[in-house]
């Protein structure tokens, strides 16, 4: 649903905005943060507001794009999806206690809701109640009517202090902490100090103006009996009220709503149209831009002025880089960080750094690095993963050694335990090191080990097919870093899935500790997310997931044709239960294709494996079919839990028509392009480009290709091919070419 279309973006945003007439249509456009704003079941996306990768940013708090009352907007969202720092309402006369705790009712076709600018129509008190972000700083626009008493009100926590610091000015300073599943040693907390000033649209402190700081409360009421357009300019930092002082005085001192809006707009621009795309129809290019925008909501900078809090040994460190937190490694080393290694390679190196500023600081290798600290969530070490892609990709600028050394320590002294990553290893984990696997509970087996969570449960074949890739990661950099004996040692561990393959099923299956079969129906056991054997999905998605073995897969299934017809049943095998019924367990597992989820990430690479199978045709049809069924440009049209750029990032890469299917390998594997011509503008001022004439439903199915004018019969290219500039042209036509790359071998390196 295009919201904002309804809506005329201020005349101020053309003017300040770069021109882009006689260079390229400016596609910004086409973002709609309302995509995917109404969850099928668990969370949905949120329309945040920021520059990209910045560290301020905001929603309104409320359940979902459906719910017609805002509970607050907050100064600052500080992790991604959790809006918990310095909540600010609005009302008009007298502050009573139920002011507090009142909801503001909106009008949903009178909001602009762009990525750099949202503005809202609060009906029942006739303001309008606008936003624009910078870095470290926003600004809140208030266009209030006549009443004697307008107020801005600012709650947080009972950790909150707020001080009045005279005139115009006032500070706030809250505590926050993320109380994790994951046992740590301590709980870690954090503060997120703001200073702030009450103005008129000029910057000009404002008469009759009371602010009133309290216990975990701030008022700011304004006493003339006049409308009023007042601005709230604040700044946020992790490190000091002063520092929060220094990034006011850097961004917003000689800046009004008009210039910052104008800037957030030109950021924008420049990452938004860093892809230009010709083709395709009007809403799947407004999915498109918005998975774009989408990839660009984390990681973020906390650096402030060359310094950085970190909450990984709880100082303040001093550095001229950027510092990245805000990360959760099992959705986005798939497909997002693949795609910062293209759009922006320099980023990708400060990210890296960050991880290996953060293992030397904590003493392990993030997994979820969040503002606060490593959050422990879901399962296994993917971060060797991002290391020996980037270093396979020219990306330098960090410590490779030392990052060997902390994604080593993860695999051989952490336990596997799912949501307890960075304990050490028990005796569940000392069995795994010596048998293979990861051992299953028997059907109706009590818990033995204290360390596993109640309700992740051990996970045990998502844990050892995960663990296998993440120990052929570890090889492979062994064998970039020429460290030969861990080079054979982890490539062996990394075959460890095969332990758990279960030849007649077809699968991969439990197995207790006595090495028997834990005999379960592979679609429906496990209890809520399957967790008791596998993760938020079943056991035909996991028969899958060995991105790094796709040959030993293969021979698993028995060779190339099995394996396709293996491949085409996922996509035609019933659910065996009513969908009520399926759901009560299944809730992650959405956007359903017979046992295929494409609402989960561990699916991403899935419909690409065909290529391997010597089928490209049919990687073709199923990938269009999935984009073109599961990702509307509507509030419904994400499929399931769009993790911060991990699932729109998949878009982004199918959309253009290929995909890095093995993570660590410096290749990508084609589909079909949804667009005629797509136009990557890389870094290194060398372009890329995808031309598909004539693409659309019908003509996705690639009759020859061609790159760099060479005819090609593979589905394959390289990461070098990409850098290097030039073009990939595809034939498109409505019927399958079932020849064109049937006998293609996929690169290795």
């Amino acid at each position: 649903m295009n919201t904002f279309k309804k809506n005329i973006i201020p005349f101020i945003v053309t003017l300040f905005s770069v021109g882009f007439a006689n260079a390229q249509e400016d596609f910004t456009k086409y973002v709609d943060p309302t995509i995917g704003n109404v969850a099928q079941f668990l969370v949905p996306t949120y329309p945040t507001f920021s520059l990209p990768n910045q560290m301020l940013r905001m929603f309104p708090v409320k359940a979902d794009y459906l719910e017609d009352q805002v509970t607050a907007w907050p100064l600052q969202v500080e992790m991604h999806r959790k809006s918990n720092v310095l909540k600010m309402k609005v009302s008009l006369g007298e502050i009573k206690s139920e002011t507090w705790k009142r909801k503001m009712t909106i009008d949903h076709d009178l909001e602009i809701i762009r990525p750099w600018h949202y503005s809202t129509y609060l009906i029942d008190d006739d303001i309008t109640l606008s936003f624009t972000p910078a870095k470290k700083c926003a600004i809140y626009q208030y266009d209030f009517p006549v009443a004697a008493q307008k107020n801005i009100l600012i709650e947080g926590t009972e950790a909150m202090i707020a001080e009045f610091l005279g005139g115009n000015t006032f500070a706030m300073t809250e505590q926050f902490t993320y109380n994790s599943k994951g046992a740590t040693p301590t709980n870690p907390k954090m503060n997120a100090y703001c200073y702030g000033e009450i103005t008129d649209v000029s910057g000009n402190p404002l008469p009759k103006v009371q602010i009133v700081a309290a216990k975990n409360r701030l008022s700011i009421s304004l006493l003339e009996n006049e409308a009023k357009t007042v601005l709230l300019k604040y700044a946020i930092s992790y490190i000091s009220l002063e520092q929060a002082k220094k990034n006011f005085k850097a961004e917003l001192a000689q800046s009004n709503f008009e210039k910052t809006l104008a800037n957030g707009k030109k950021a924008w621009e420049k990452v938004i149209n860093q892809i230009e795309v010709v083709g395709g129809t009007e809403g799947q290019k407004r999915s498109f831009y918005t998975a774009l925008y989408r990839t660009y909501e984390r990681m973020i900078d906390i650096n402030e002025d060359g310094q950085y809090y970190s909450g990984y040994d709880s100082k303040v460190h001093q550095s001229d880089r950027s510092f990245y937190v805000d990360d959760w490694i099992w959705d986005t080393f798939r497909a997002k960080h693949p795609l910062n290694s293209i759009l922006n390679p320099k980023m990708q190196s400060d990210i890296l750094n960050s991880y290996v500023q953060m293992y030397q600081q904590s003493g392990w290798m993030p997994t979820f690095p969040e503002v606060i600290g490593n959050n422990i969530d879901m399962n296994c070490y993917h971060s060797s993963v991002l290391f020996v892609d980037a270093h396979r990709k020219g990306i330098s600028g960090f410590d490779i050694q030392k990052a060997f050394e902390g994604v080593k320590k993860n695999l051989t002294e952490a336990t596997l335990i799912p949501w307890r990553q960075g304990n050490r290893k028990v005796g569940i984990d000392d069995f795994y090191h010596e048998k293979g696997y990861f051992p299953s509970l028997k059907i109706d087996e009590k818990e033995t080990e204290p360390l596993v969570d109640e309700f992740e449960k051990r996970q045990p074949v998502a844990v050892t097919l995960g663990m296998s890739f993440d120990a052929w990661a570890l090889s492979e950099l062994a064998k970039e870093l020429k460290l030969e004996t861990d080079y054979k040692k982890f490539a062996q561990i990394s075959k460890n899935y095969q332990n758990l393959w279960h030849p007649e099923k077809r699968l991969f299956m439990p197995k207790d500790a006595a090495g028997e079969w834990v005999n379960i129906n592979p679609k429906l056991d496990g209890g809520k997310g399957y967790r008791n054997y596998f993760d938020e999905n079943n056991g035909w998605t996991y028969a899958w997931n060995v991105q790094h073995d796709i040959e030993g897969l293969t021979n698993l299934l028995g060779g190339k044709e099995k394996a396709e017809a293996r491949l085409d049943q996922l996509f035609r095998e019933p659910l065996d239960t009513r969908k009520s019924l399926f759901y009560v367990d299944g809730s992650n597992s959405t956007g359903m294709v017979g046992q295929f989820s494409m609402g989960n990430e561990p699916s991403f690479h899935i419909p690409y494996l065909y290529n391997y199978f010597g089928v490209p045709w049919k990687t073709q049809k199923r990938v269009r079919f999935l984009l073109d069924v599961w990702f509307k440009d509507t509030i419904f049209g994400i499929p399931g839990d769009e993790d911060g750029g991990g699932m729109s990032a998949f878009v982004v890469f199918s959309s253009l028509g290929f995909y890095p299917i093995t993570p660590g390998l410096p290749i990508y594997t084609i589909g079909s392009p949804v667009f005629e011509k797509s136009t990557i503008h890389l870094p290194n001022k060398k372009d890329f480009t995808v031309v598909a004439k004539d693409a659309n439903k019908e003509n996705k199915y690639i009759q020859k290709a061609f790159f760099n004018g060479k005819e090609i019969n593979t589905p394959f290219f390289t990461h070098n091919e990409l850098i290097n500039g030039g073009t990939l042209e595809l034939i498109m036509g409505k019927k399958p070419n079932k020849v064109w790359g049937k006998e293609a071998v996929a690169p290795t390196k």
